[in-house]
């Protein structure tokens, strides 16, 4: 078995809370069908206007009008702005700590599926989270962004950027997500993956991993 090496996190949904809470706020505020928005988001979940915007290939303004398209023609009009308004979570300390005991342990990288208009789930529109997010942000020896890389989680390209940059094979690192779909090609590449579905639960996953108690 190969000894772990690295370890890869996702940041929004791990570090923060999770945005499909926000979500489902606004939805039941809005008296709209629960999980909507995540269904605009899975329909041409390659092509549509959120994997266009995580990718750079359309501006902030292009994106609030192409989500509202798609969510209109879900029968329920959308503006994008007010998505990207949910996006930012409340940050996780507990996480935060375990990341910096990995760090003396093993390399850390970020891949994360962001906007560059510093509007995604790791970049915080309010002023004092869009700081605590940037001092998270900056313990990671590596950080690869859609945003930046113009490919983004679920494509496996990003994974393998990940793993370049950090100098490490697939098979020597541990990643964390929120999304099962984002984790199925890291474990395809060899990675052990950890599905971020509470805190307590994905910090005993880490432990049985790394054999380190946090």
């Amino acid at each position: 078995m190969t000894s772990i090496e690295a370890i890869l996190w996702d940041f929004g949904g791990v570090f923060t809370t999770s945005p499909f809470e926000a979500f489902n706020r606004f939805e039941a505020a809005h008296n709209l069908p629960k999980d909507f928005i995540r269904r605009v988001n899975s329909t041409n979940p390659t092509t549509n206007a959120w994997a266009q915007f995580e990718s750079n290939a359309i501006t902030a303004e292009q994106f609030d009008q192409l989500f509202e398209r798609e969510s209109e023609s879900l029968g329920h009009p959308v503006r994008g702005v007010r998505v990207l308004e949910l996006l930012s979570g409340e940050l996780r300390p507990r996480m935060v700590s375990v990341l910096k005991k990995c760090k003396e342990h093993f390399k850390v990288g970020c891949i994360t599926n962001n906007m560059k208009s510093g509007e995604g789930p790791s970049m915080a529109r309010d002023e004092a989270k869009a700081a605590a997010s940037q001092s998270v942000m900056a313990l990671f020896d590596v950080i690869v962004e859609s945003s930046v890389e113009g490919v983004r989680k679920p494509n496996p390209r990003i994974y393998e950027i990940a793993c370049d940059r950090m100098g490490v094979g697939p098979d020597g690192c541990v990643f964390l997500d929120d999304l099962g779909i984002n984790l199925k090609p890291a474990k395809a590449l060899g990675m052990t993956t950890i599905k971020v579905i509470e805190e307590d639960q994905a910090i005993k996953d880490l432990e049985k991993a790394t054999g380190i108690r946090f």
